[in-house]
C-alpha cells in the first residue's frame, strides 16, 4: 500500500481550542472602571458646555473648574469641617439603616410565615413604601422636636419597608422541593429559616438592602436639609447654609461628595450581588453565546 493511501486512511487531528486566559485583577477592574469614568467625563463635559453657554451667572452657576476648587479647599481646611459633616452624616445613615435592617428582616419574615399578618399588613408596608420620607417629617418634630431621634424615625420609615418587601418576595419564591429536602434532613424551627429559607432568598434580600440604603439615603439628606440640630454639622445643614449665603459653588461641591457617596455604597452591592449570582452559576447573558 503506498504512502499517500496510508496518509488518507488515518483520521484527522480534530482542532484543539484553547481556553481563554483568565484575566488580572488589573484588567478586571480596568473594565468594570473605565464606563463609570466615561460617563463622568461625559457628564463634567456637558456641565462644562452649560457653564460656559451663559445660561446662569457664575455666581448661580459655576463650571467644574470652580467647584472643584472650592471641594479642594474644603478637604484640605485646617478646621475639618467637611470630614466632620461626612462623618455625621455617615453616622446617621448607618445607624438607621441598621435599625431598618432589624426591624425590616423580622418584619419581613413574619409576614411570610404567617398569613394573618400578610393579610393585615402586606400591602401597609407596600403603602408605607411608596410614601413620600419628606411627608414623615412633620410628624416627626412633633414626636422629637430638632433632634437625632426625628432623623432616624424618618430614615427607619423609609429604609424598612423595601428591606422587608425583598425579604418577603425572596421567600416566596424559594423553591417547595429545597423546603422539603431542608424537612427531611431536620430543618425545623429557627433552623429552617437559617440553613435553608434565607440562604435561597438571598438574592432578593440584598436587592431589599440596596433599595432600603437609597431610601435611607436620600431620606436622611432630606432630613437634614429641613432638620438642624443645634451644635451639630451635616452635609445637609452645610448645603442649606451655603445655599443661605449663595455659595454656589460649596452646593455643588456638597452635591458632588453625596454622590460619590452613593456610587461608593452602590458597587459595593454590585459585587455583593454578582459574588452571590457567581456561586449560584447565575453568571447573566453575558457568558451565554448569542
Amino acid at each position: 500500500m503506498s504512502a499517500d493511501v496510508l496518509e488518507r486512511a488515518e483520521p484527522s487531528t480534530p482542532p484543539t481550542f484553547e481556553a481563554p486566559r483568565p484575566r488580572g485583577l488589573g484588567a478586571k477592574t480596568w473594565a468594570a472602571t473605565w464606563p463609570k469614568l466615561l460617563a463622568v467625563g461625559i457628564a463634567v463635559g456637558v456641565w462644562q458646555v452649560v457653564a460656559l453657554s451663559g445660561w446662569k451667572p457664575d455666581y448661580l452657576l459655576p463650571g467644574p473648574g470652580q467647584t472643584f476648587s472650592r471641594l479642594w479647599e474644603a478637604a484640605v481646611d485646617p478646621d475639618g469641617r467637611l470630614w466632620s459633616s461626612l462623618g455625621t452624616t455617615l453616622r446617621r445613615g448607618l445607624f438607621g439603616f441598621f435599625i431598618a435592617l432589624l426591624l425590616g428582616s423580622l418584619l419581613g419574615i413574619a409576614v411570610s410565615r404567617w398569613r394573618v399578618l400578610r393579610a393585615g399588613i402586606g400591602s401597609l408596608i407596600t403603602g408605607l413604601q411608596t410614601m413620600p420620607s419628606v411627608a414623615w417629617f412633620p410628624l416627626a418634630l412633633l414626636l422629637f422636636g430638632l433632634t437625632e431621634n426625628a432623623i432616624t424615625f424618618v430614615i427607619v420609615l423609609g429604609a424598612a419597608p423595601s428591606i422587608a418587601n425583598g425579604i418577603i418576595s425572596g421567600i416566596d419564591e424559594v423553591p417547595p422541593n429545597l423546603l422539603r429536602a431542608g424537612h427531611m434532613l431536620g430543618a425545623r424551627g429557627v433552623d429552617r429559616y437559617r440553613y435553608v429559607v434565607l440562604p435561597a432568598a438571598l438574592p432578593s434580600y440584598v436587592s431589599g438592602l440596596k433599595q432600603g440604603w437609597a431610601f435611607s439615603w436620600r431620606s436622611l439628606l432630606a432630613g437634614e436639609l429641613l432638620v438642624s440640630v443645634p451644635g451639630v454639622v451635616a452635609l445637609g445643614s452645610d448645603m442649606s447654609n451655603a445655599r443661605n449665603l449663595g455659595q454656589a459653588d460649596l452646593v455643588i461641591a456638597l452635591m458632588i461628595v453625596i454622590l460619590l457617596i452613593g456610587m461608593v455604597v452602590d458597587v459595593v452591592f454590585s459585587s455583593l450581588t454578582n459574588r452571590i449570582r457567581r456561586r449560584r452559576g447565575l453568571t447573566g447573558l453575558d457568558s451565554v453565546p448569542s
